[in-house]
């Protein structure tokens, strides 16, 4: 039996539970000690720590026993043995991902977000939106953790819990930045993804910036059909109407063609994301470069139309 097999008690006592917790996330979830000698108890592993951690942490995050306990057997045995010892995880987390650039406030969320320490996200985000606003954290937090996050997972097939938990803790402080500070008018922009895009984050980041610079909205989120979005351009008559696309299989410019021609048309369409492409976009349609951008076209359309109700 190697030195690092942990009884029980010992791992109970590390991750701040009950003995009968353990067995209780052993008998139900497969959660258990996986090293086993003749005539000794089974002892708990490395790995096995790990997974339990994850069991911990998401569990105390309000996600279900059964789904926390999902997430927590997908975390592979090299997340926590196998590496030399300084790169091993730390407080029950997994070594970090590289995010290039985009300095060591990045740095250090991306190392909260493998630690799956919650708290320590969502106070990241906040101060860093407290001090350069929703834009300035999207552009230089945010998206290079999220994007870290998600090529790694397309790489591994690994880090779905931390991708999950991640994108939970990025929309709860959006949206906490959002209602935080109502837009004086009236909605005057229409917030959609595409039919079928469930990608949903940088639509919500666009909508905490809008509310950040007093532009009111709507938002409709993911997985819009196309019926239901002119049902609500119909009965609300936004001045613009933004559809966000994050991949190609989403991108059917007819979308935005049925927008163009609607009864009651909006002012500006604007076609947001990665997934469409600039040659297929119909005429009279907007692509922004990023969110700084959206935000300032919202921003002229709220101008222009308040300067047309005080002439």
């Amino acid at each position: 039996m190697t030195d690092e097999a942990l009884s029980a008690g010992v791992v109970a006592r590390r991750l701040g539970v009950a003995v009968t917790t353990l067995r209780t996330w052993h008998q139900r979830y497969g959660l258990g000690p996986s090293q086993h000698a003749p005539g000794h108890h089974r002892r708990y592993t490395p790995p096995d720590l790990a997974r339990l951690e994850i069991m911990r942490r998401l569990t105390a995050e309000g996600v279900s026993p059964a789904e926390a306990a999902r997430w927590a057997r997908q975390t592979p045995d090299t997340q926590a043995a196998g590496m030399p010892a300084g790169k091993r995880a730390r407080d029950g987390g997994g070594a970090t991902i590289p995010v290039g650039r985009a300095g060591p406030a990045a740095r250090g969320l991306a190392r909260a977000a493998m630690r799956l320490d919650a708290a320590a996200i969502s106070e990241a985000i906040s101060r860093a939106i407290a001090t350069d606003g929703v834009v300035g954290t999207w552009d230089r937090l945010l998206r290079p953790v999220l994007a870290a996050i998600g090529e790694r997972h397309a790489a591994t097939g690994v880090l779905i819990e931390v991708e999950h938990l991640m994108s939970r803790c990025v929309s709860a402080a959006l949206t906490a930045a959002a209602m935080g500070r109502p837009a004086p008018g009236p909605p005057r922009i229409l917030l959609s993804c595409a039919d079928e895009e469930q990608h949903s984050l940088p639509l919500e980041a666009l909508a905490a910036a809008l509310a950040e610079v007093g532009v009111g909205y709507r938002m409709l989120g993911a997985r819009v059909p196309v019926a239901a979005l002119l049902d609500a351009v119909d009965r609300t008559g936004p001045a613009a109407v933004v559809v966000w696309s994050h991949t190609r299989a989403t991108a059917d410019p007819a979308q935005l063609s049925a927008l163009l021609t609607a009864p009651r048309r909006p002012l500006l369409v604007l076609a947001a994301g990665p997934g469409w492409r600039a040659g297929t976009l119909p005429t009279a349609v907007v692509r922004p470069i990023d969110l700084s951008e959206a935000v300032a076209l919202a921003i002229a359309v709220r101008d222009s139309l308040d300067h047309s109700a005080g002439s």
